[in-house]
């Protein structure tokens, strides 16, 4: 077996024992000190002892840009290091997922996406899986995406409105915030199950989106709710509709897509950070219990509620399980749906 290939047995196997448990502690302190030699990452104890990157791949002013904000302010006190955020946008998010698959395995590059990981890959027909290139921190929080538009199609009250209104103007466009994104998925099945053609309009993030969708650029859009719903209650934007199984509690006034008239049609996007293969089992460790602590916080709990975002936490195994759940859901969704991007 060559250098490498004996260097990349031993991630794979630190993986298997983060993501799936199971390692007996004598093995997991000879893998974790390994993978720390062979990458010349820190030893035990000393992490961090100097600044943190989180990298979002997407831009800011949308949701994840929000939650990594929110939570690595409260991971800056709680460390004694700065931890400062690099937006690494493009390709559906995949620029920035694999910037953060090709950083140093140390624990100071860490990846906070949306579930583009789990999904992109599908959508854009990549020959790769991100999940099997990223060992799984914690997942950070939930939330419904939602339907909005203009306020100059002053006759669409209602999803059913919209559908009528699409289908006099077959190829109206409709902003997300990228392809790849759950939002692309909801787009194309929503048009389907509503025999609809809305045109695919992508953006690299949210906040590059609501600027075009406030103009009238563009007149309908699936974004998450972070980036929507002060321009809701400001009556600049009108909600028709949210993707949730349930009623947001930030968002109590606006029906589900469900309650609207497509039962089945429900699908939430998730928030969470990831680190590259490679990085020490001990600084996986400490981050989980820092991201745990951030969410537990009352402060980013409020935060976090007001934009309709449940914060979530957990172990490493929980966010292991529930990206490879959304990984083969959006296979399925994407095969079904005949879903392209081009």
């Amino acid at each position: 077996m060559t250098n490498i290939g004996r260097r990349r047995f031993i991630e794979r196997a630190a993986v298997t024992a983060l993501a799936f448990g199971g390692l007996a502690d004598p093995l997991r302190r000879m893998l974790g000190s390994r993978a720390a030699w062979a990458q010349g990452a820190p030893a035990e104890g000393a992490w961090p002892n100097r600044p943190v990157r989180f990298i979002v791949p997407l831009a800011a002013g949308g949701g994840l840009d929000f939650v990594a904000r929110i939570v690595g302010e409260h991971m800056s006190r709680e460390l004694g290091q700065q931890v400062f955020i690099e937006n690494r946008t493009g390709a559906g998010g995949t620029i920035g997922i694999d910037a953060a698959i090709k950083s140093a395995p140390d624990g100071y590059s860490i990846l906070i996406t949306n579930d583009n990981v789990a999904s992109a890959p599908h959508v854009l027909k990549l020959n790769v899986d991100f999940l099997k290139d990223l060992m799984p921190v914690a997942l950070l929080g939930r939330q419904p995406q939602a339907l909005a538009v203009h306020p100059s199609l002053a006759a669409v009250n209602s999803v059913a409105d919209l559908v009528a209104l699409v289908k006099a103007r077959p190829g109206m466009g409709c902003a997300t915030s990228g392809v790849g994104s759950n939002q692309h998925v909801l787009l194309e099945w929503f048009a389907r199950l509503a025999g609809i053609k809305l045109d695919h309009v992508p953006y690299r993030g949210a906040g590059q989106a609501i600027n075009d969708v406030l103009a009238g650029h563009v007149l309908v859009a699936f974004l998450g709710p972070t980036a929507l719903i002060p321009h809701y209650k400001a009556g600049t934007l009108r909600l028709l509709a949210q993707t949730g199984e349930r009623r947001s509690r930030s968002m109590p006034d606006v029906p589900t897509l469900q309650e609207s008239g497509f039962p089945g049609l429900s699908l939430e996007s998730w928030y969470a950070g990831f680190a590259p293969l490679g990085t020490p089992p001990a600084v996986l460790a400490q981050l989980n219990a820092a991201m745990n602590k951030a969410l537990a916080d009352p402060q980013t709990r409020e935060h976090f509620l007001k934009s309709a975002t449940e914060p979530v936490g957990g172990t490493p195994e929980d966010l292991a399980r529930a990206a490879r759940t959304d990984s083969e859901k959006y296979a399925r969704l994407i095969a079904e749906l005949n879903i392209r991007t081009n």
